[in-house]
């Protein structure tokens, strides 16, 4: 358990070392961090609830045709199971990928917040803990989003299709949020909703076959799986989705990134009244794309209050993430698949 703890006390330290200096002069500090992140993530052995299933896809795909693992599981996470029995980098290789694409998104967003280290403790405790650690394929997705978001922030609409349709390569959920491209856009609505359309459904057609529907449909739906914890997660998104919701504007001052991050509030909320549903897990995991709201409103709430209580809300985030980390490592029901950490080379 102490390693997480050293996951999460390495943004803490840095956070309070060098919340005021310049951020241009750090970017060899961030490189390392995201590198020990991603060897962490990557070589990390039987850590994480479903360590079996994404070993035995490996097991399956590693002398299998090229054609045959895009059928296997998901056409990206197939490719790069293949890619790894090519080379001879097994299930680690895989691993590595994945680390290294979730951490790319984290790190890029987390750099244009105000309080950019605040930003990525927000996501040590579940984002890369639980998710990254434990749902490769949705992690990945997660990570072309998160780098789609940044883009979108730009203004490039189109390299943010592209990510989040790469990323359906690897979790198909991710389709659901193109809609984002057209909803946050402010010029050209018609057009935007559009070639937006079009462009999902090609994607939902190429990527989503008739019998992968009905798949998808029995696992998250009429299968009545519940997802533990998902009520707790949700929630999780849901207060900073309330906070942006009532003081975006002294959060975001670009009207179309304030757009954006609009919609992506309503969205979160959206997944407290569907919890109750049949679909909870199909939620759960939705909830997960949603994730970067805390990232951006727990980084930037400080500026909501005056500089003399600016230091409490930012201690206040730092002690109210530990509590969750400490929370989620002692008392989670599936804690024990992190528990221990073990590190593939020392096995």
């Amino acid at each position: 358990m102490a390693l997480y703890w050293f996951m999460y006390a390495g943004p803490v330290v840095l956070f309070f070392i060098l919340k005021s200096a310049p951020l241009r002069g750090q970017n060899g500090l961030w490189l390392l961090m995201g590198a020990l992140f991603t060897t962490l993530i990557g070589l990390r052995y039987q850590v994480g609830g479903d360590w079996d299933s994404y070993l035995g896809y490996y097991d399956r795909i590693e002398h299998s045709s090229f054609i045959t693992a895009l059928r296997i599981t998901d056409p990206g996470y197939g490719a790069l199971n293949w890619f790894s029995g090519l080379v001879g980098g097994n299930i680690y290789l895989v691993n590595l990928v994945a680390g290294a694409i979730v951490m790319a998104g984290v790190m890029l967003l987390a750099r244009r917040q105000p309080l950019p280290w605040l930003a990525v403790l927000v996501t040590v405790p579940y984002l890369i803990t639980v998710v990254a650690m434990g749902y490769t394929r949705q992690s990945i997705a997660l990570g072309f989003v998160m780098i789609g978001l940044v883009a979108l922030t730009d203004d490039r609409t189109r390299l943010f299709v592209v990510l989040v349709v790469v990323g359906a390569l690897f979790h198909k959920t991710a389709l659901l949020l193109l809609p984002l491209a057209a909803l946050s856009t402010t010029q050209r609505r018609v057009w935007s909703y559009t070639w937006v359309a079009i462009t999902a459904a090609v994607a939902i057609t190429l990527l989503i076959s008739e019998g992968q529907q009905d798949q998808l449909w029995n696992n998250y739906v009429t299968s009545e799986m519940a997802s533990e914890g998902g009520g707790i997660r949700v929630a999780m998104n849901a207060l900073p989705a309330l906070l942006f919701l009532r003081f975006g504007r002294q959060l975001v001052g670009s009207e179309k990134e304030r757009k954006l991050w609009t919609w992506i509030s309503l969205f979160a909320l959206a997944c407290i009244p569907l919890l109750g549903m049949q679909a909870s897990t199909a939620v759960d995991r939705m909830a997960l794309y949603f994730m970067p709201i805390q990232m951006l409103v727990f980084s930037r709430i400080h500026l909501l209050a005056k500089n003399l209580y600016r230091p409490l809300i930012e201690w206040g985030v730092v002690l109210g993430y530990a509590l969750v980390y400490w929370v989620w490592l002692n008392y989670a029901s599936h804690a024990h698949y992190w528990i221990p950490y073990q590190f593939s080379p020392f096995m």
